[in-house]
């Protein structure tokens, strides 16, 4: 994982992955007046508020967002889905919508639940031990992550790996709490048919981005984790500040573990960027300009 996406993963605190309809895609009240330390307040807030949307065009420069914008449009004709794919869709949403939905979907998913208890309830400790050991292991391997960086993501394999292990996922109260949000997220989403949803441009999407955000961190919420306190005890601190540059010490508390982290910064036209998210696309436009001239000579 990049630090970028890492870095992304962290102030969405897990968000993986969906302000009103009429947003104005120029309206970032946290720009050019804000300093770097405002700056990913600012990241925060727009995450606590669930506006995805307005997350993505905070941390982007102006002309790389209206790219983002354009190709989300250009994406949804590349590729036509089968009928099949609309006809799975359609019955997923009409079941999620249901008025029985809850007890429906518990009923079918009920002897999958009991033949997880039965089989792998007990071995959780094991399986969880097993995934911490794989996820240390791509951090140590991981050439992008400093020592520091590397420390603070095994902090958070280690908080989470907890989590996981004391936690009943397949408790039934539970699941039915999370089956009703599941559900009401689904009516509040309005999008019966795939075309429907593929017909949405980013503006339209936005709404649907953070019903989607906000339903999954109330189903986290069922099972103790819960996004806004992790969110709520973010503290940021101004580190340096020169030129250009400088730094930002975030602290923040992760499921009762104390967590710190640190976010470099660049500026650019009066605004405050994360220097990894401009060190990528920098990397990106260079590569793309070294395969323009074979891709004209072709």
């Amino acid at each position: 994982m990049s630090k970028f996406l890492a870095r992304v993963s962290l102030l969405a605190m897990l968000a993986f992955v969906v302000a009103g309809c009429n947003r104005d895609s120029g309206s970032d009240t946290a720009g050019a007046n804000a300093g770097p330390q405002q700056t990913v307040q600012r990241s925060i807030e727009l995450t606590r508020s669930g506006d995805i949307a307005g997350l993505i065009e905070h941390m982007l420069p102006p002309a790389e967002f209206a790219r983002v914008k354009a190709e989300w449009s250009e994406r949804k004709n590349e590729d036509t889905p089968s009928e099949e794919q609309r006809q799975k869709f359609a019955e997923m949403m009409a079941k999620l919508t249901a008025p029985d939905a809850v007890d429906t979907i518990y009923a079918e998913i009920e002897p999958d639940i009991r033949q997880f208890d039965a089989q792998y309830q007990k071995q959780m400790p094991t399986i969880v031990s097993m995934g911490r050991g794989y996820l240390r292991g791509l951090v140590q391997q991981s050439q992008e992550l400093t020592a520091s960086e590397k420390e603070q993501a095994n902090s958070v394999i280690e908080a989470l790996a907890q989590w996981v292990e004391k936690t009943r996922f397949t408790d039934p109260e539970r699941v039915k709490k999370a089956l009703a949000i599941i559900s009401e997220t689904a009516r509040q989403l309005d999008l019966k048919t795939l075309d429907q949803a593929r017909a949405l441009d980013f503006d339209q999407s936005a709404p649907k981005m953070k019903i989607a955000f906000n339903g999954l961190k109330k189903v986290l919420e069922v099972y103790d984790f819960s996004v806004d306190q992790t969110l709520d005890s973010v503290n940021t601190e101004l580190v340096s500040n020169e030129g250009d540059k400088a730094a930002v010490k975030i602290s923040y508390t992760l499921l009762g573990t104390p967590l710190e982290t640190r976010s470099e910064m660049v500026r650019i036209d009066d605004r405050w960027f994360a220097r990894d998210t401009i060190d990528k696309l920098r990397e990106r436009d260079s590569g793309q300009a070294a395969l323009a001239p074979a891709a004209s000579g072709g």
